[in-house]
């Protein structure tokens, strides 16, 4: 099922195997430029006419009301409503773990260092909801948002056929204390959110996931002084596998990641050929049964196979293509776990699949995709602060530090900055305290 077999592939040949499928960037940024500037220009009207053009649906408000919401909730069957509570108080219950206590140390005498935690005032999340509405990620930045104390929160999302936005975002959005909501998707919603209209306020820094429109608008979005979470792209999902896993666990791992889209790309590294042939016959059975067959067909054109023994190549090869999510598929999992540098999120042993952390255990699943986990962590709280360092020096202070404050000054020439430390010690050289 996955056509793409590498069979024991010469380390020289790494960097051409792990490369992601080929994105059309031709027009891309002419497109988004021109809605960036129809959008800053045109405000809500702008908004209202690209969601006619691209959503088919003619908006006369852009805003979800309380009466939407209270409607949307009582749509939202109880069984779901419960799984998304448990999936809620794991979510915070991880996150709120990440908070870090205030720092201050006292680098020498009378010279203090401080840092503390401050949420960004306004953050923007962007849901996407076409073929898939992704509830879920309203939990993943909702909830470290909330944590972090961001002032203001703003939810953009697409809205159905129908104009209304899915029951299950509405109802999460509220679950999570998320008020202003607002009907409007692609690449139009980041420009709102980076520029502000009459309806929708300017952030400071924008999240979550989306098409390469939607990623391409983040982006072009710096210009603009607005931070982004992270490049993100196409989903994606390496599964490194021995002779204890589990072949049809696999095949149900793969096909989880490849029904997002068909763009998107999943990887099987094994230490032996048998294990690809067993999770190949398991694709073919169970692929034949999924409603999103097509999409998670495409995909496995883009995915391959790679055979390597040696554990060391193996891993090797998997910390070159830094995987957005990687699975060990091993009852000895431990012993893999110290190899593993580039990841965005981990997944350990044959019980773990991907799409626990994609919903309820716990973890973020807003991770780097596109080889971006060698550089870039997953939304964490962290990721909706600023750290902010202070000084307190006191005379005594001064007197210590300020000798190698001006050598160092004057050694780089800038003899204002020297100056700014004399005038203080001149005053207080006889200062004991």
């Amino acid at each position: 099922m996955i056509e793409n077999i590498y069979i024991e592939p010469n380390q020289s040949n790494f960097k051409q195997i792990c490369e992601r499928p080929k994105k059309d960037p031709k027009g891309l940024s002419d497109v988004i430029s021109d809605i960036f500037q129809n959008v800053k220009e045109n405000g809500d009207q702008a908004l209202i006419e690209f969601t006619e053009r691209f959503d088919r649906i003619k908006l006369d408000v852009l805003e979800v009301s309380e009466i939407e919401i209270q409607e949307a909730i009582d749509q939202v069957d109880q069984e779901l409503k419960n799984a998304i509570s448990v999936a809620k108080k794991n979510i915070f219950t991880f996150h709120e773990a990440q908070v870090t206590a205030p720092l201050k140390v006292e680098t020498m005498q009378g010279v203090q260092c401080m840092q503390k935690s401050v949420g960004i005032e306004k953050v923007g999340i962007y849901i996407p909801g076409g073929t898939a509405p992704l509830f879920s990620t309203v939990l993943m930045l909702a909830i470290p948002a909330t944590i972090a104390g961001c002032k203001e929160i703003i939810l953009c999302t697409p809205p159905n056929e129908n104009g209304k936005v899915h029951p299950a975002i509405l109802f999460t959005a509220h679950l999570c204390g998320i008020e202003k909501i607002y009907k409007v998707g692609g690449a139009q919603a980041i420009a709102a959110m980076t520029l502000g209209t009459e309806t929708i306020a300017s952030v400071y820094k924008v999240f979550g996931p989306g098409n390469q429109y939607v990623t391409a608008a983040k982006q072009y979005a710096q210009n603009f002084g607005v931070a982004l979470d992270s490049p993100a792209g196409p989903s994606e999902l390496l599964v490194y596998a021995d002779e204890t896993s589990k072949a049809n666990y696999i095949a149900a791992d793969l096909l989880s990641q490849a029904e997002h889209g068909t763009d998107s790309q999943v990887l099987l590294v094994a230490n032996n050929a048998k294990i690809i042939d067993a999770v190949n016959e398991e694709l073919i059975a169970q692929i034949a049964v999924l409603p999103r067959k097509e999409i998670a067909l495409g995909a496995l054109e883009n995915s391959k196979s790679i055979v390597l023994q040696d554990e060391c190549k193996a891993f090797e090869f998997i910390n070159l293509y830094g995987p957005e999510h990687l699975i060990i598929a091993s009852e000895e999992y431990s012993k893999y776990t110290d190899k593993i540098i580039n990841a965005g999120s981990v997944f350990l042993g044959n019980y773990c699949p991907e799409s626990a952390g994609d919903y309820a255990s716990g973890t973020n699943h807003t991770l780097p995709t596109d080889g971006w986990a060698k550089s870039y962590s997953g939304v964490n709280v962290d990721s909706f602060c600023r750290k902010i360092t202070f000084q307190e020096i006191t005379k005594k202070g001064i007197k210590n530090i300020g000798d190698s404050i001006i050598k160092m000054a004057e050694g780089e020439a800038l003899m204002a900055h020297a100056n700014a430390v004399k005038i203080r010690l001149e005053k207080y050289k006889n200062v004991e305290s």
